[in-house]
């Protein structure tokens, strides 16, 4: 597996320091450079590459705000935030940043970091491996696991899958249930044919769907059937969908 990265930090130097920690992994290339924030969201929807190494304070747009929209864009993105500035760390991982790095830091650091990713999706390859392989076994189930145990549900109910602060909400008809399990997680182990991962906030039942509106440049609203939740809808995911309802 090879992950494109791309690099925005106003520091020339750091980006040169950057790109050589990250070009050491054979795993990983980079792809682009950003200098501010602004450069850095358009080299994004451009090159759509798998990891981003971000500083917090830029021109133009800073670090946090880059990453909304890029998130807003490709929910799938792996953000690492390397500034100077501890105080925006409970930010960025609200953002659900993957790692947030302190200067100075070490080398070995950003090895370490690197090293997790290709752990992290080795590991969902094998899932969904797993999961093509045992397709005609799928009981059509979602286990979910919380301080009370765990939780059996039908696929087929559940409306939609919200992140919500530490916890993930699971919303059927009737019901609300919890888990500390993220939403990539959840995702991994859904029916795709059923579900689609909407926004990065998101998970949405597709038949479930019964009105999409626009709200802002890269956002839809999404209203869904049996409940007075709504979701949101990246532009990307937005396309998606109107080919698959072609």
């Amino acid at each position: 597996m090879h992950f494109n990265v791309l690099i925005a930090d106003a520091d020339e130097g750091m980006r040169l320091l950057l790109r050589k920690a990250i070009e050491r992994n054979e795993a990983f290339k980079v792809v682009g450079e950003a200098a501010d924030g602004k450069s850095a969201a358009s080299l994004a929807q451009t090159l759509r590459p798998d990891v981003i190494f971000m500083d917090v304070e830029m021109p133009d747009l800073n670090g946090l705000e880059c990453a909304n929209q890029v998130f807003d864009r490709n929910p799938k993105t792996i953000i690492i935030f390397a500034t100077a500035h501890e105080e925006y760390m409970q930010d960025a991982f609200r953002l659900y940043a993957f790692d947030y790095l302190v200067k100075p830091f070490k080398m070995e650091r950003i090895a370490q970091t690197l090293n997790r990713i290709v752990l992290l999706n080795s590991h969902k390859d094998q899932q969904i491996t797993a999961s093509v392989t045992s397709k005609e076994k799928r009981p059509g189930k979602l286990i979910i696991r919380n301080k009370e145990g765990m939780t059996l549900l039908d696929e087929e109910e559940m409306i939609l899958i919200q992140r919500e602060d530490r916890l993930t909400a699971i919303y059927t008809a009737n019901k609300r249930y919890t888990t500390s399990e993220g939403l990539s997680e959840l995702e991994e182990r859904l029916d795709p044919k059923i579900f689609i991962r909407s926004h990065k906030s998101y998970i949405i039942n597709l038949m479930m769907i019964y009105k999409i509106y626009p709200y802002g440049r890269w956002t839809y609203i999404v209203k869904l059937k049996d409940t007075q939740k709504d979701a949101l809808l990246t532009y990307a995911k937005y396309e998606e969908l109107q080919k698959l309802f072609k």
